[in-house]
């Protein structure tokens, strides 16, 4: 059974977040701060994070610096009412995966956790299957039906992050931030440019599609 930590100071949040956790069919352990979070992740082994950034003793930042310096794959998720950019900056920088706003449903926060366990699982694995496609990271290759698709090292790289989130929308700029680097010749045209030669690539794929969300950027949709 997946193992997961919560970490949560406010009593009746982290009751609320251990309650649906538990329905939802994982098995939880509960701690009041940071400090305490951090003696458990010691003594057991848990598959995932889930922290509130204001805590007592030791906040969330320097909780999942702590634990990144020792476990680079576990997903961590924060809880938190800071929504702003800087905020959320620090929070991926220090080593979070991803955030959830408060207050929430707890039906979105177990959408979240499933998806960022079926990220932290194609990491592990470093394969991913999509319909008649299946990608293998360490190789850098793309198949369908068994023969091999061609796409470019980055192509490849655009491809397995959007089917690595699927449904999530990605902004150009995150694209051009993540896969140009300090190219000073990309913009945000030669995103939609690889959009378009990947569109016509995976054509033939049948287990998802590549959506624009207009003024955003854009996402994978599984079938």
């Amino acid at each position: 059974m997946i193992r997961i930590l919560v970490a949560e100071d406010d009593e009746m949040l982290n009751e609320l977040v251990c309650s649906a956790l538990s329905q939802g069919g994982y098995e939880v352990v509960s701690c009041k701060d940071g400090e305490q979070a951090l003696r458990a992740m010691e003594k057991e082994n848990f598959d995932m994070l889930i922290s509130d950034i204001m805590m007592p003793h030791t906040d969330g930042y320097a909780l999942a610096k702590a634990v990144r310096q020792t476990d680079g794959n576990i997903p961590i998720l924060f809880m938190t009412a800071l929504d702003d950019k800087p905020a959320q900056q620090r929070g991926y920088a220090a080593g979070a995966d991803d955030y959830v706003v408060k207050p929430f449903d707890t039906d979105i926060l177990l959408l979240r956790v499933r998806a960022l366990l079926r990220r932290a699982h194609i990491e592990q694995s470093r394969e991913l299957t999509a319909g008649n496609l299946r990608m293998n990271l360490d190789e850098h290759t793309a198949y369908v039906n068994g023969e091999e698709l061609p796409l470019t090292v980055r192509e490849f790289d655009l491809l397995f992050k959007l089917l690595s989130y699927p449904k999530r929308t990605f902004t150009r700029t995150q694209l051009m931030d993540e896969f140009w680097d300090y190219d000073s010749s990309a913009t945000s045209r030669t995103v939609d440019v690889y959009m378009s030669k990947l569109r016509e690539k995976t054509a033939v794929c049948d287990g998802f599609e590549i959506v624009t969300v207009h003024g955003l950027g854009y996402k994978a949709v599984l079938r």
